[in-house]
Protein backbone atom coordinates (compact mmCIF):
# COMPACT_ATOMS: atom_id res chain seq x y z
CA UNK A 1 0.00 0.00 0.00
CA UNK A 2 1.14 3.50 -0.72
CA UNK A 3 2.51 5.66 1.73
CA UNK A 4 -0.04 8.78 2.09
CA UNK A 5 1.49 12.29 3.25
CA UNK A 6 -1.40 14.29 4.23
CA UNK A 7 -1.72 15.80 7.47
CA UNK A 8 -5.06 16.97 8.84
CA UNK A 9 -5.24 19.88 12.02
CA UNK A 10 -8.18 20.90 14.52
CA UNK A 11 -9.78 23.25 11.52
CA UNK A 12 -9.60 20.38 9.34
CA UNK A 13 -11.41 17.73 11.59
CA UNK A 14 -13.70 20.30 12.73
CA UNK A 15 -14.69 21.22 9.09
CA UNK A 16 -15.22 17.55 8.46
CA UNK A 17 -17.45 17.13 12.07
CA UNK A 18 -19.36 19.73 10.63
CA UNK A 19 -19.80 17.88 7.36
CA UNK A 20 -20.42 15.03 8.81
CA UNK A 21 -23.44 16.36 10.82
CA UNK A 22 -25.03 17.49 8.07
CA UNK A 23 -23.63 17.09 4.09
CA UNK A 24 -25.18 20.19 2.63
CA UNK A 25 -24.40 22.70 5.34
CA UNK A 26 -22.75 25.65 3.86
CA UNK A 27 -18.77 26.81 3.56
CA UNK A 28 -20.10 29.98 5.00
CA UNK A 29 -22.20 28.52 8.06
CA UNK A 30 -19.31 26.10 8.52
CA UNK A 31 -16.65 28.91 8.20
CA UNK A 32 -18.10 31.11 10.75
CA UNK A 33 -18.94 28.92 13.47
CA UNK A 34 -15.06 28.17 13.30
CA UNK A 35 -14.27 31.75 13.06
CA UNK A 36 -12.17 31.03 9.58
CA UNK A 37 -13.04 32.46 5.95
CA UNK A 38 -15.40 30.50 3.71
CA UNK A 39 -12.65 30.61 1.30
CA UNK A 40 -10.63 28.63 3.88
CA UNK A 41 -13.28 25.91 4.35
CA UNK A 42 -13.70 25.62 0.47
CA UNK A 43 -9.91 25.04 -0.21
CA UNK A 44 -9.69 22.72 2.67
CA UNK A 45 -11.95 20.65 1.58
CA UNK A 46 -10.99 20.46 -1.94
CA UNK A 47 -7.63 20.10 -0.69
CA UNK A 48 -9.40 16.96 1.77
CA UNK A 49 -10.96 15.60 -1.18
CA UNK A 50 -8.36 15.90 -3.71
CA UNK A 51 -5.57 13.91 -1.45
CA UNK A 52 -8.42 11.38 -1.04
CA UNK A 53 -8.79 11.61 2.54
CA UNK A 54 -12.35 12.91 1.97
CA UNK A 55 -15.49 12.26 0.46
CA UNK A 56 -18.84 14.19 0.53
CA UNK A 57 -21.78 11.89 -0.14
CA UNK A 58 -25.24 10.78 -0.05
CA UNK A 59 -26.03 7.61 2.50
CA UNK A 60 -29.20 6.22 2.98
CA UNK A 61 -30.50 3.98 5.83
CA UNK A 62 -29.67 -0.12 4.38
CA UNK A 63 -32.68 -1.11 6.21
CA UNK A 64 -35.64 1.36 5.65
CA UNK A 65 -37.26 -0.67 3.64
CA UNK A 66 -38.13 -3.96 4.37
CA UNK A 67 -37.31 -5.58 0.95
CA UNK A 68 -33.74 -4.49 1.41
CA UNK A 69 -30.56 -6.69 2.33
CA UNK A 70 -27.26 -5.38 4.46
CA UNK A 71 -25.05 -8.18 4.68
CA UNK A 72 -21.00 -8.83 5.87
CA UNK A 73 -19.55 -11.90 3.82
CA UNK A 74 -16.44 -13.14 5.01
CA UNK A 75 -14.41 -15.13 1.92
CA UNK A 76 -11.59 -17.02 2.25
CA UNK A 77 -9.19 -16.76 -0.92
CA UNK A 78 -6.88 -19.82 -2.33
CA UNK A 79 -4.11 -17.15 -2.32
CA UNK A 80 -4.34 -14.32 0.99
CA UNK A 81 -4.71 -10.69 -0.13
CA UNK A 82 -4.70 -10.99 -3.71
CA UNK A 83 -5.57 -7.56 -5.06
CA UNK A 84 -6.80 -8.51 -7.76
CA UNK A 85 -9.62 -10.49 -6.26
CA UNK A 86 -10.98 -7.38 -4.27
CA UNK A 87 -10.50 -5.37 -7.18
CA UNK A 88 -12.86 -7.92 -9.22
CA UNK A 89 -15.63 -8.04 -6.50
CA UNK A 90 -15.22 -4.52 -5.56
CA UNK A 91 -16.58 -3.83 -9.12
CA UNK A 92 -20.22 -5.99 -8.64
CA UNK A 93 -23.69 -4.49 -7.96
CA UNK A 94 -24.30 -3.78 -3.96
CA UNK A 95 -20.69 -4.33 -3.13
CA UNK A 96 -20.52 -1.49 -0.88
CA UNK A 97 -16.56 -2.23 0.75
CA UNK A 98 -14.05 -4.57 -0.18
CA UNK A 99 -11.34 -5.15 3.13
CA UNK A 100 -8.18 -7.60 3.66
CA UNK A 101 -8.66 -8.35 7.15
CA UNK A 102 -7.26 -10.51 10.04
CA UNK A 103 -8.88 -13.39 11.20
CA UNK A 104 -10.58 -16.33 9.86
CA UNK A 105 -11.61 -14.59 6.50
CA UNK A 106 -9.02 -13.35 4.22
CA UNK A 107 -11.12 -10.03 3.03
CA UNK A 108 -14.61 -9.12 4.63
CA UNK A 109 -17.17 -7.65 2.18
CA UNK A 110 -20.12 -5.57 2.59
CA UNK A 111 -23.20 -5.75 0.54
CA UNK A 112 -26.22 -4.01 0.02
CA UNK A 113 -28.73 -5.09 -2.13
CA UNK A 114 -32.44 -4.65 -3.25
CA UNK A 115 -33.89 -7.87 -2.29
CA UNK A 116 -33.28 -11.54 -0.91
CA UNK A 117 -33.52 -12.80 -4.98
CA UNK A 118 -30.38 -10.53 -5.45
CA UNK A 119 -28.31 -11.56 -2.77
CA UNK A 120 -28.63 -15.12 -3.94
CA UNK A 121 -27.76 -14.00 -7.41
CA UNK A 122 -24.90 -12.29 -5.89
CA UNK A 123 -23.67 -15.34 -4.17
CA UNK A 124 -24.05 -17.96 -6.19
CA UNK A 125 -23.49 -16.12 -10.04
CA UNK A 126 -20.92 -13.35 -9.04
CA UNK A 127 -18.87 -14.52 -6.35
CA UNK A 128 -18.64 -17.89 -8.08
CA UNK A 129 -17.16 -16.44 -11.14
CA UNK A 130 -14.26 -15.09 -9.27
CA UNK A 131 -11.03 -17.07 -9.26
CA UNK A 132 -9.58 -17.98 -6.24
CA UNK A 133 -12.51 -17.45 -4.04
CA UNK A 134 -12.45 -20.88 -2.47
CA UNK A 135 -15.63 -20.41 0.30
CA UNK A 136 -17.59 -17.49 1.89
CA UNK A 137 -19.99 -16.97 4.65
CA UNK A 138 -22.68 -14.75 4.97
CA UNK A 139 -24.09 -12.67 7.56
CA UNK A 140 -27.25 -10.91 7.50
CA UNK A 141 -27.77 -7.80 9.33
CA UNK A 142 -31.67 -8.34 11.31
CA UNK A 143 -31.02 -4.58 12.53
CA UNK A 144 -28.54 -1.98 13.33
CA UNK A 145 -28.36 1.20 14.84
CA UNK A 146 -26.01 3.99 12.65
CA UNK A 147 -25.75 2.32 9.78
CA UNK A 148 -25.29 4.04 6.49
CA UNK A 149 -24.98 3.01 2.55
CA UNK A 150 -24.34 3.98 -0.50
CA UNK A 151 -27.69 3.39 -2.75
CA UNK A 152 -27.10 0.44 -5.28
CA UNK A 153 -26.68 0.91 -8.85
CA UNK A 154 -29.65 0.81 -11.43
CA UNK A 155 -29.20 -2.20 -13.96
Amino acid sequence: MAERHFQTDHIDRAIIKALQKNGRESYKNIAKDLDVSDGTVRLRVEKMIKSGYLKVSASVDPLYFENCIMAQIGINLESPANRDVMEQIATFKGVQSVNNVTGRYDIVIEVFMDSRSELRRFLLEDLSMVKGVSGSESFVFLESINKWAELPEEE
